[in-house]
């Protein structure tokens, strides 16, 4: 049997853990005051204009906090509604103004002048509420006598019954004075529904709600609805992000008793369920029974993803917000941890799903994003990584600017930040410090001066020696060029092939081109033959790592195209969004995946000498690749063989006569699978217009 970890009952009887309210008989409202003040309740309500900030002419009254109570207004014993109670407290804003001395005796000698003290400070203060739909503002006139008043003192408070409002809604409440003298007080509430409030007999819309109840057992979380078998009801599963509207996930309109099951992976945080009887005006009730679920919050960091985004932007993506702390770092090279730079880009709350700017003037291959959470680095996202650039080993300063613009640089180092004084390009800079990135060389510590000298005694001798045996030299620099260009030779360029996987015919072909491709000087990667790794790490993180490597190597990425590719292409460049929802495609299609970020390096120019294109005889033609691919070589394949061996191998090919050889061995390899493949399609015109199978 299930073990329940959280039972909620959205039909609520008595139970210790709700509230039970006050019931005010009656549709007026009221107000009333403290001891020692006066007020008074205008009739209907008011227009909402707060207007300007004014001075104040001496000392005012003025509201300085507001308290709220729920209670009920009832019409019947069983007829009640929701209502909002609010408690405005007052206090004395300014001062009297002191008479001037020569003035004092004329003063005391008439008591008329006196009068403004034996009076009373009289305010109008304005209730402003809202709860969509509902907008009303209500008008309090408090009076306290001038002879209680003490400057910045509290007066008491005024409290005004009350604002109806809908179970379950949220309320904004604002008050100030007319005049106004200060900036007017704010206060939100999100109020309870029927599952929080001991009102099931006074409230009729909370009569017929069903019974949810929440338990777990092993992996699986169950919802088990408990309803008569006739009662039909609504249940929806939505994120309820606090950055942004919800974001719906799941629901269903049912009937009678029922079990949903949801897997522990499902969980987040902000997962909320909502419960309604399928009723004309019934109240929508909503939990967030996760939110203190250790496995939800370890799911939600699983799923966040933190990108860099060229030149300087960076985002966030997760299903919920996010309590962590973002900040910049400098990643040296050989390792180590990455530092932490100039103060948070966010404290508390990370704005997740939204594109943000580095505050940076410039980028630097070595700056990173750091993404962390009680103290725990949760990711880590460099600038290097997304350029394909190497760590450079410069060295960073920081400028700290003091009193009166005086400026001091140190460079920062594990052990702490080493004063120096020079020049360099800043890349962040505010009203306190700025960052600098400089060149390692200029910086070397002066016990580096006596291995330069070494440095340069030897070179000496080594330019004596050439001029005494110029010819030993000459002889001995050819055969090290010679050298040279055998091992470049023997080196095996880096290629990763990519294809959309269309049907077992078209993976055969892929792998015997990949197979004989391996018998040439070429270190090929496919995801054919890394099946198990792709599917630990997903195709998207499979291919981010290949292409990066590749590229890094100097190698070069090859596209296969087919009708399902090229479909796949169009679909993207279309719309990129919808063609990565709906994502009919395969667990281990890395096509598909992989289009998010081969697509950027062809929009921005970055494809060319990185890319080559390829198809095959009789299953597509020349025009059907999309023009924005045709921007690097585009081959044919058997018929174009030789061309595209040569632009693979790259500066180390062969003379074309081997590359002629090189080519008829591939095409030995290749032609009797690609005969089959034309012969199960009907021929070479076979797939036709080119759509996609997706079985």
């Amino acid at each position: 049997m299930p073990v329940p970890w959280f039972l909620l009952s959205l039909a609520l009887g008595r139970s210790p853990m709700v509230l039970s309210l006050e019931k005010l008989m009656g549709p007026q409202d009221t107000a009333r005051c403290s001891p020692g003040l006066s007020c008074h309740l205008w009739d209907g309500d008011v227009l909402c204009l707060p207007g300007s900030i004014v001075s104040a002419p001496g000392p005012v009254l003025v509201p300085t906090r507001l308290q709220t109570e729920l209670v009920l207004r009832c019409y019947q014993e069983t007829d009640c509604d929701l209502c909002v109670r609010v408690a405005i407290h007052l206090a004395v804003h300014g001062h009297w103004e002191e008479p001037k001395d020569e003035d004092t005796f004329g003063r005391a000698a008439d008591p008329e002048l006196e009068e403004p003290r034996n009076a009373f400070l009289q305010a109008q203060v304005v209730l402003s509420f809202q709860a969509y739909p509902t907008a009303r503002c209500v008008l309090l006139e408090v009076q306290v006598p001038a002879a209680l008043v003490q400057p910045g003192q509290s007066v008491g408070s005024v409290v005004f019954d009350c604002f109806e409002a809908a179970l379950g809604a949220e309320v904004r409440i604002w008050s100030y004075t007319q005049p106004r003298y200060q900036k007017e007080l704010n206060f939100t509430q999100q109020l309870p529904d029927c599952k929080g409030l001991e009102v099931r007999d006074s409230i009729q819309s909370c009569w017929a709600l069903p019974w949810l109840n929440v338990s777990a057992d092993g992996d699986d979380v169950y919802l088990v609805l408990d309803v008569s078998e006739e009662q039909r009801f609504g249940l929806s599963l939505y994120w309820n992000q606090i950055q942004g509207p919800t974001k719906p996930w799941w629901h269903r309109n049912l009937t009678g008793p029922q079990t949903i099951t949801l897997n522990h992976t499902d969980l987040f945080p902000c997962l909320c369920i909502q419960v309604w009887p399928l009723e004309p005006d019934s109240v929508r009730t909503s939990i967030c029974p996760f939110r203190e679920d250790p496995r939800a919050h370890r799911n939600l960091w699983r799923a966040a993803r933190l990108q860099l985004l060229p030149p300087r932007g960076w985002r966030l993506d997760a299903p919920c917000s996010l309590l962590a702390e973002a900040t910049l770092c400098w990643q040296a090279p050989g390792g180590g941890p990455c530092q932490s730079l100039v103060p948070p880009l966010y404290q508390a709350n990370v704005t997740v799903n939204k594109t943000l700017e580095l505050p940076l003037l410039n980028a630097h291959p070595n700056l990173c994003v750091q993404v962390s959470s009680w103290e725990k680095l949760q990711l880590q996202e460099c600038l290097w990584a997304d350029s394909l650039r190497a760590l450079k080993d410069d060295l960073l300063l920081v400028e700290t600017r003091g009193l009166q613009d005086n400026r001091s640089l140190c460079a920062l180092e594990p052990s702490g930040c080493t004063p120096l004084l020079s020049k360099a390009s800043t890349l962040w800079e505010d009203e306190l410090r700025a960052l600098w990135a400089c060149p390692m060389d200029k910086y070397v510590h002066q016990r580096w001066a006596l291995v330069w000298l070494a440095c340069l005694l030897l070179a000496s001798v080594l330019f004596l020696l050439f001029l005494f045996r110029k010819d030993h030299v000459k002889g001995w620099l050819r055969l090290l060029k010679e050298d040279l260009r055998a091992g470049a030779a023997a080196r095996a360029r880096a290629a990763l092939l990519l294809y959309s996987a269309e049907d077992s015919g078209f993976e055969r072909l892929v792998g015997a081109l990949a197979s004989a491709l391996c018998q040439l000087p070429l270190q090929v990667t496919v995801d054919l033959w890394s099946r198990r790794e792709l599917s630990a790490q997903g195709p998207l993180a499979w291919f981010h790592a290949q292409r990066r490597q590749t590229l890094q190597e100097g190698g070069v990425v090859v596209l296969l195209f087919s009708p399902g590719a090229v479909a796949l292409c169009h679909e993207w460049l279309q719309d990129a969004a919808s063609a990565s929802a709906s994502a009919p495609h395969g667990p281990h299609d890395a096509f598909a995946a992989s289009l998010s970020c081969v697509l950027p390096d062809f929009l921005q120019g970055r494809a060319p000498g990185r890319y080559v294109g390829a198809y095959f005889d009789g299953l597509l033609h020349s025009g059907a690749v999309p023009a924005l691919f045709r921007s690097v070589p585009v081959f044919s394949l058997p018929s174009q063989l030789p061309d595209f061996l040569g632009t693979l191998q790259g500066p180390g090919a062969p003379s074309p006569g081997r590359l002629g050889e090189r080519a008829k061995q591939v095409s030995r390899a290749l032609q009797p699978t690609l005969d089959q493949l034309l012969q199960a399609l009907g021929g070479p015109g076979g797939p036709g217009g080119g759509t996609r199978d997706g079985t």
